[in-house]
């Protein structure tokens, strides 16, 4: 038992010294000017409709290895499904992310459940209860509800159903139905906005953004989504 105790502290250390590396690394090559500038943003977007144009697969391949890692090493979804629409459009790009989110977040909740199982359970145990309570009366209904509704981070998110203990499959396919909607509203937003760049040579105004149906209507979709999660919190999670 004391030897699986330092196994596990060490392999957390090494886990969250790659996070921390990574976080360096990412933030030591990009600026804020780097995703502030309309010029650099249409030089990139034409790069990078080049690199994917070059060979669809392996850039496929790269970004869903890329959502994994992301998912596992900072576990927020917003930028993924922005740049997933903006590479691969609104369909092509909410297929990648929502497969590539949910095995990230399925990895990590193997290692969650192997490494702090007793921490979260004695951190969040008498505060979800009552959601631990609801999820055993039908695990996967519950759960895609859990996953659709949010209001939790979505780090935390991936973990707490270690509380659960939900099974494998649900876990994954749970997360692939649950996410969908708000994933695909996401992605349909980073795929406006390349396509607002598109067909502006110089940088849009405000008002121009606002009333382009590439990104009003994802907005508006998002909006929805809020409401009727608020509705569902309310319902079966109150």
């Amino acid at each position: 038992m004391e030897k699986e105790n330092k196994l596990k502290i060490l392999l957390g250390i090494i886990y969250l010294s790659i996070v921390a590396a990574f976080l360096l690394v990412f933030f030591n090559h990009f600026s804020f000017q780097d995703f502030s500038s309309y010029e650099l943003l249409k030089n990139n977007r034409d790069s990078l409709n080049e690199i994917k144009n070059s060979n669809l697969f392996i850039t496929i391949s790269f970004f869903l290895l890329f959502c994994i890692v992301w998912c596992l090493l900072l576990g927020f979804a917003s930028p993924i499904y922005l740049l997933g629409g903006f590479i691969f459009g609104k369909w092509i790009g909410t297929i990648l992310v929502v497969l590539g989110l949910s095995f990230g977040a399925t990895v990590l909740y193997l290692i969650g459940n192997y490494f702090f199982k007793n921490l979260i359970e004695k951190k969040f145990s008498s505060k979800y209860y009552k959601l631990t309570e609801k999820i055993h009366k039908n695990e996967f209904f519950y759960f895609v509800l859990y996953r659709a509704v949010g209001g939790i981070p979505f780090f935390l998110q991936n973990l707490l159903p270690i509380l659960f203990r939900i099974k494998l499959k649900n876990y994954f396919i749970g997360s692939v139905v649950g996410l969908s909607p708000q994933l695909f509203a996401g992605t349909s937003l980073g795929a406006g906005f390349n396509k607002l760049i598109e067909n502006n040579q110089s940088p849009p105004t405000l008002f121009d953004i606002i009333l382009a149906p590439e990104v009003y209507l994802p907005i508006l979709g998002i909006i929805i989504l809020l409401i009727l999660s608020f509705i569902l919190r309310e319902k079966f999670f109150n």
